[in-house]
């Protein structure tokens, strides 16, 4: 007898989905679908607003990335005033967003993803949390986090103004300097980021590393895609998160494109599925094949894994060093297994400290010189940066007095939907096996997704058609009279 399995909600994630699992006779997986049920529609709420405004909107659409999509937007800005910043306005842009990429991908560790590997997948699920990792690491471990997060924030306040919704981006630059008598707390700052980012690959070597299961799960089939891998990369194919061209490889390693940021829409398509509120995006000169990997298929993955495979390498020494030792260890270029998402992840936030250092040492960072006043009347602009997610669009049309007519936002999260779908999918058929279902198996199910770090709160998108709704009507007594659907 066919069943239907459903995990609802999903945990440890930004946004919500649900997974539905259907089973054919023998108790295996016949289909798993990973489904994302509510919609923002951020792209119409921009139509007719100012383009000044669209840092401080679009940073409204999620409380854990608003930093890189205030970024984004503000280089669309850029872009669309045809203004290019001043040297210490980038720096500081820079800056800021190294920081925050250190404190993101902190949360994710040791909040989010971490708790897999920390506790264990199959733990008990009260433990599977940051109550767990900080029985397992130790408290003054956990007093580490919360305080290295803590001053990280603090440093982004003290430019940017606020660290949940930044003020600071404008077009053509920032909106203050960063004072020379606080250029010390950067500096210090940014060192103790990096003593911590080596604390915490020390915690993945010791715990995750050394523990064979562990290891046997990153390198199986279950969570394992081959697919093309997307990142932005400087003029020497390193990483670089703030700006640089988007370099695509292919599942052999090979650079398949590299293109400006101005050229996505030549390169990058969007396709629907009635069953999600979610953009699967896919290699317009490849083609939507489905959900399939392999260099026939036109899926790509965005995010730490793909970073580091779509590039040649980290512009600062000691995640070189990392960089290096993570394709030594797991078999060399390209590495297509899923969970390796959670070391790159912590060999980003070593490169992204080390920039700070090297940022808040420059001269240049405390220049009273930020902002390029814009003179050219506005039509269109495109800002790129990469988030912690991965590689994230904002794209702008306006009339000549700078009022937005139409925007599309491409955020991470829909660039890797495609292959999330999948790896749930794959991850789903890989343990569940006879109709034997446990929580712990389910939550294997949930790695699947979770290893991308997605933020469906940021990914949602509108279909063509009606809104599915659902109306019920209690009498006074909390008694349900009457259900009204329209699917």
């Amino acid at each position: 007898m066919k069943r239907e399995i459903l995990i609802d909600p999903i945990t440890r994630l930004e946004g919500h989905g649900k997974i539905d699992i259907f089973l054919n006779d023998k108790g295996d997986v016949e289909r798993a679908y990973l489904q994302i049920p509510e919609l923002r529609g951020f792209e119409k709420f921009a139509e007719g607003r100012p383009a000044e405004d669209m840092p401080q909107i679009t940073s409204r659409i999620c409380g854990v990335c608003p930093t890189a999509h205030h970024m984004a937007a503000t280089k669309a800005l850029d872009d669309l005033y045809r203004v290019d910043p001043p040297p210490a306005a980038k720096k500081v842009r820079e800056l800021v967003y190294n920081l925050f990429f250190v404190e993101d991908h902190a949360l994710h560790f040791f909040f989010l993803g971490g708790p897999d590997f920390v506790v264990g997948p199959t733990a008990p699920k009260a433990e599977r949390n940051i109550l767990g990792v900080l029985g397992k690491v130790g408290l003054e471990v956990g007093k580490e986090v919360i305080g290295l997060r803590k001053e990280i924030r603090d440093l982004i306040i003290l430019a940017a103004g606020k660290v949940i919704h930044p003020v600071f981006g404008l077009p053509g630059g920032i909106s203050k300097p960063i004072k020379k008598e606080d250029q010390q707390k950067y500096i210090a700052g940014a060192e103790h980021a990096v003593k911590f980012a080596e604390f915490s690959l020390q915690v993945f070597n010791d715990i995750v590393l050394k523990n064979k299961q562990y290891v046997d799960w990153i390198l199986s089939d279950t969570y394992t895609h081959k697919t093309y891998y997307m990142g932005m990369v400087d003029k020497n194919n390193k990483i670089n998160f703030y700006d640089g061209d988007i370099r695509v490889v292919d599942p052999s390693g090979k650079e398949y494109v590299k293109f400006k940021p101005q050229d996505y829409h030549k390169h990058v398509a969007e396709h629907v599925e009635p069953w999600s509120y979610i953009k699967f995006c896919y290699l317009k000169g490849i083609g939507w094949k489905g959900f399939e990997d392999g260099p026939d298929s036109g899926v790509y993955a965005v995010a730490p894994l793909a970073r580091l495979n779509a590039s040649d390498g980290m512009a600062t020494p000691k995640a070189q060093a990392a960089y290096e030792q993570f394709y030594k260890t797991l078999g060399g270029k390209p590495v297509h297994h899923t969970l390796a998402n959670h070391w790159a992840r912590l060999i980003e936030m070593l490169y992204a400290a080390e920039r700070c250092v090297e940022l808040a040492k420059d001269p240049e960072i405390v220049s009273p010189n930020v902002r390029t006043i814009p003179k050219e009347i506005p039509v269109e602009g495109i800002g790129i940066v990469e988030a912690p997610r991965g590689t994230l669009f904002h794209h702008y049309k306006t009339d000549e007095r700078g009022v937005v007519t139409a925007a599309n936002l491409i955020v991470a999260t829909q660039n890797n939907a495609a292959r999330i779908a999948m790896s749930v999918d794959k991850a789903a058929r890989g343990v569940i096996k006879d109709g034997k279902v446990d929580d712990g198996l389910l939550n294997m199910v949930e790695m699947g997704f979770r290893a991308y770090d997605p933020c469906h709160g940021c990914a949602t998108h509108a279909l063509p058609g009606q809104m599915p709704l659902m109306v019920r009507i209690f009498d006074k007594n909390h008694r349900m009279l009457k259900e009204l659907r329209r699917d």
